[in-house]
């Protein structure tokens, strides 16, 4: 599974990002995806994860700031290379927010049918990450 992070940025405070996140996979089935970011010299933060059915829950310094949402499975030609795209609205943006996003997708086994907000950035795989500075 191949994931790439895009529209990163610069943004004042109380401004707006959306990052989105283009997935290609060959025989993989995602089951939770989501969200994790860090900043330098601070630990991984998880911001939202999406279970299989579409429901996002986020932790708690994004809550009501953040939408996180999952775009249909595509299944290309044949049956076993699929894309997808993650997304990632952001707004009321703070100096706080201002970290690397990645996105990242976890299978069944990996989570072990649970989506965890602790397992983001922990197990499964994710991108290079998208840069987000926010100026106060």
């Amino acid at each position: 599974v191949q994931l790439m992070e895009s529209g990163g940025g610069s943004v004042q405070a109380g401004g707006s990002l959306r990052l989105s996140c283009a997935v290609s996979a060959y025989l993989y089935s995602p089951y939770c995806t989501g969200w994790f970011r860090q900043a330098p010299g601070k630990e991984r933060e998880g911001v939202a994860i999406i279970e299989p059915d579409g429901r996002a829950y986020y932790t708690d310094p994004v809550k009501g700031r953040f939408t996180a949402s999952r775009d249909n499975i595509k299944i290309i030609a044949s049956g076993d290379n699929s894309s997808w795209s993650l997304h990632l609205q952001m707004d009321n943006l703070k100096p706080e927010d201002t970290a690397m996003y990645y996105c990242t997708s976890m299978t069944q086994a990996e989570c072990g049918g649970i989506c965890y907000r602790d397992l983001l950035g922990v197990i499964g795989s994710w991108g290079q990450g998208t840069q987000v500075t926010v100026s106060s």
